[in-house]
């Protein structure tokens, strides 16, 4: 019953994420107020928080070992909370995209479905090391960007990402 209380929480959160991206784009139609790599980094961040919301979520259902679990909840949080940040700066720059998860981070969370116990363990959290480290590299070339408020949310919440790839490092060591 709790995991399917988390599993809701996930699945609202990214509904929220949903709803507000189609809120935003029906507010404006004016020209982005950032350039092609502000614009890359908001695609990119918020691609890589909704793969990581949504392979949490599976991975409440499927595991049982109580450190995946509570790596998985607190994913689940941090990602909701940087979605809703992110998604103030695509509302204050007019940028209207769409938020989806492309076909390599579906493709991955495709191949965590049919896994169970250590199996998925393993592989949940070797896709959560990769992910961070991509998203590691993305924030911390992004501290620098052009735009105050894209620098600042990099800047911000690089910490947060750097402290989930070390507590998915030690994780994933633990189940080898």
């Amino acid at each position: 019953m709790k995991n399917l209380i988390y599993l809701a929480l996930g699945v609202i959160s990214l509904l929220l994420v949903q709803a507000c991206h189609e809120k935003k784009s029906k507010n404006y139609n004016q020209e982005p107020q950032v350039d092609q790599q502000g614009l890359n980094f908001i695609r990119d961040a918020n691609e890589g928080g909704l793969a990581e919301i949504k392979a949490s979520g599976l991975a409440i259902t499927k595991t049982s070992n109580q450190r995946v679990v509570a790596f998985a909840k607190m994913m689940i949080s941090d990602h909701t909370q940087a979605a809703n940040e992110l998604q103030k700066i695509e509302v204050d720059k007019h940028v209207t995209e769409k938020d989806t998860i492309n076909g390599d981070h579906q493709k991955n969370i495709s191949d965590l479905t049919p896994k169970s116990g250590r199996a998925f363990d393993k592989a949940y959290m070797q896709m959560m090391v990769s992910d961070h480290e991509k998203a590691a590299s993305l924030f911390s070339s992004s501290t620098t960007n052009g735009d105050v408020d894209i620098q600042n949310f990099a800047k911000k919440t690089l910490p947060t990402i750097l402290m989930h790839l070390d507590s998915a490092k030690a994780i994933f060591a633990s189940l080898k």
